[in-house]
């Protein structure tokens, strides 16, 4: 049986972990007690194992997955007194399905090196849907056959995971994806506004042009949360901003123009300004509906 250490129970980590679970796997995870406490609880129940730091947590594992908001904070997970590098046994695998910067996984990748561990930055696309489901796609970056070895991992939680490159190839890959859906929800937005400002309903719209060249899996999972005015997070958007930050930082550093991504990365900043840094980033209509004078809603 694999033994796992996860960090990291957030919207994604929590049936993330249940997928592995799920599996059959060894799955330890840790309470520092500011985590969910009701998930812990019902994990802790399922046979899930509880500690108290990142250290113990990975301890004696085979793999170690750390879905974190932001590169920082991975840093501090990895690198602290209580870290997951302080007593990691050599030939661990490190999983970092955070979304981080290219530069910070390779900062990552040599952190591990340097305790005989290997690392795969492996960002997700699928958002809460995909977790739950267990059918994430996985973007990995490192070495193909380390990547080989944790397939049965990556199989429990997703249902795609391709090796882009070495270390950095994965984050950057995601942010090639975290621009393509950006720059959609952000027509999927626009397209709502204007058919509502000619008076066609928006489930109408939505329906009518799914089946066809416009259909897309953003359209399917943000247009019913724009029309039915629901902004509960499935991703938050500051993590959109994050993101497309990242981007656009990484972008500037290779010397490529992106200026599709630079008008969204404007609209985002825009949006956490007036507060809605905590809603998913379905809320991205909201820019269009201030500038436009109408509020995107169903009737039917």
């Amino acid at each position: 049986m694999t033994k796992i250490g996860f960090i990291g129970l957030g919207i994604m980590g929590v049936p993330m972990v249940r997928n592995l679970v799920r599996a059959h796997m060894d799955v330890t995870i840790i309470d520092n007690g500011h985590g969910n406490h009701a998930a812990i609880a019902e994990l802790k129940g399922q046979g899930v194992k509880v500690m108290a730091t990142a250290r113990e947590t990975a301890a004696n594992q085979d793999v170690v997955i750390t879905m974190l908001p932001n590169g920082s904070v991975v840093e501090q997970v990895l690198t602290g007194p209580d870290g997951v590098l302080a007593d990691i046994s050599p030939g661990t695998i490190l999983i970092d399905s955070s979304s981080v910067s290219p530069a910070e996984s390779q900062h990552f990748a040599a952190l591990a090196k340097a305790k005989g561990c290997s690392f795969l930055d492996a960002p997700v696309s699928g958002g809460e849907p995909g977790a739950i489901a267990g059918t994430l796609a996985f973007m990995i970056g490192g070495n193909e056959d380390v990547a080989r070895q944790a397939d049965p991992v990556f199989q429990a939680m997703g249902s795609t995971a391709v090796v882009t490159g070495p270390n950095g190839a994965g984050s950057v890959t995601k942010l090639c994806n975290q621009i393509i859906c950006f720059i959609n929800i952000a027509a999927v937005s626009e397209a709502l506004v204007l058919g509502q400002k000619a008076g066609a309903d928006p489930k109408k719209v939505y329906e009518a042009v799914r089946s066809g060249l416009a259909g897309s899996a953003i359209l399917e999972q943000k247009a019913p949360r724009i029309y039915a005015r629901d902004f509960a997070p499935g991703g938050f958007l500051e993590n959109q901003m994050k993101d497309i930050n990242n981007a656009m930082e990484t972008a500037k550093n290779l010397d490529v123009s992106l200026p599709q991504a630079g008008l969204v990365q404007q609209m985002t900043a825009s949006l956490m300004q007036a507060g809605h840094g905590r809603e998913d980033n379905a809320c991205f209509v909201k820019f269009y509906e201030a500038i436009s004078g109408v509020e995107v809603k169903t009737s039917l």
